[in-house]
């Protein structure tokens, strides 16, 4: 039961954290692209940029991955009882 309960974490954690990562890691890409077109080294134009898309995958899915988080602490706290006894 507790395999089967981390194993599910870990599913839940990755749908959870993929629309986040996968949308930062293209702007990423592109700014980096970006970067090396011009030749523009600059810190904070890697940042800003990285932290907006963040920011926006938040604010679209936020309410998704919160219901997904909820869902899985609902399951969890139910599965209590039938753990000890």
């Amino acid at each position: 039961m507790v395999l089967t309960m981390g194993q599910e974490a870990l599913i839940m954690l990755l749908m959870v954290s993929a629309p986040v990562l996968g949308v930062v890691l293209v702007v990423g890409l592109l700014v980096s692209l970006f970067q090396a077109v011009t030749q523009i080294n600059e810190a904070t134009l890697a940042f800003v940029p990285k932290l907006v898309a963040a920011m926006a995958v938040f604010a679209l899915a936020g309410p998704w991955m919160l219901s997904i988080l909820v869902d899985y602490i609902r399951r969890t706290f139910e599965a209590i009882p039938s753990a000890v006894m």
